[in-house]
């Protein structure tokens, strides 16, 4: 303690000093300022006589003081009485893990390369606006039912009986005008396309829908993708999964002529 009270004195005075000498120069008569800068000088030498003493206290005080009061020895602690484990009682009936179900079926969205525009759809364009190239959409949500060009129950598998799809989004940036492009594929083969010149009443920002729409024993079971392009540029692709069996379409009986015997009595 009283190594680190000294070693506090020592700087308080070494700063106490400088501030007395810094302060000195701002006094105008001259005798004053030999005074204030004498008095700074001593009070930074009395922070020298500090550490001196601090250096003694930590070296000397501790065997001087031990020799004139000897240090009274100490009790041996007492070895404290240990206690015994009791026996851990084991379990007799161990459960038996419970088997989990797992899905028959799981979507997992397969990786495709960058889509392309076939050169047949590419051949029907109408527009020359350019695209701007901000034009983004978000990421496809697919549904049975929308309702105010929003999902409901939005889902990436579908059960068999189906009748219609809806693909929604949002988009922004787009260009009154510019030549869009909904192409739609099952297992790589394609079902459908959409390509016309952005409507006004759309707007270069908002919500949007992509109906897709089959007879119910036309939805295969298989993976489905949906592909748009602003131009000829690709923007954004979703995929869904149908799966069982498609109901059997029922054949319409048509009535067939049935052949009359016509009899005519003669005389």
């Amino acid at each position: 303690m009283a190594v680190i009270v000294s070693v506090l004195g020592a700087l308080l005075s070494v700063w106490t000093g400088v501030r007395v000498i810094r302060t000195s120069q701002k006094v105008a008569y001259y005798r004053l300022q030999r005074k204030q800068v004498a008095a700074g000088w001593r009070t930074i030498a009395f922070a020298g006589v500090l550490i001196g003493f601090a250096f003694l206290a930590g070296f000397f005080a501790e065997p001087a003081a031990y020799r004139y009061f000897p240090p009274s020895p100490t009790l041996s602690p007492t070895a404290t009485i240990s206690l015994t484990p009791t026996i851990s009682l084991t379990p007799t009936i161990t459960e038996t893990p419970t088997i989990s179900l797992t899905p028959a079926e799981s979507y997992t969205p397969t990786i495709m390369p960058t889509p392309f525009l076939p050169i047949a759809v590419e051949a029907q364009f109408v527009s020359t606006v350019t695209p701007d190239p901000a034009a983004v959409f978000s990421p496809l949500a697919f549904s049975r039912s929308i309702q105010d060009f929003l999902p409901v129950n939005p889902q990436t598998t579908f059960q068999n009986p189906i009748g219609r799809i809806f693909a929604t989004y949002s988009y922004d940036h787009m260009t009154v005008g510019v030549q869009w492009t909904a192409l739609w594929y099952r297992d790589g083969e394609l079902l459908g396309y959409e390509t016309a010149p952005w409507d006004a009443i759309a707007g270069t920002g908002g919500l949007g829908e992509f109906p897709m729409e089959l007879p119910a024993e036309q939805w295969l079971p298989g993976t489905y993708r949906v592909i748009f392009f602003v131009g000829t540029e690709w923007k954004k692709s979703g995929e869904f999964r149908v799966i069982g069996d498609p109901p059997t379409a029922t054949p319409t009986l048509m009535p067939s002529p049935t052949d009359t015997l016509l009899v005519t009595a003669t005389k």
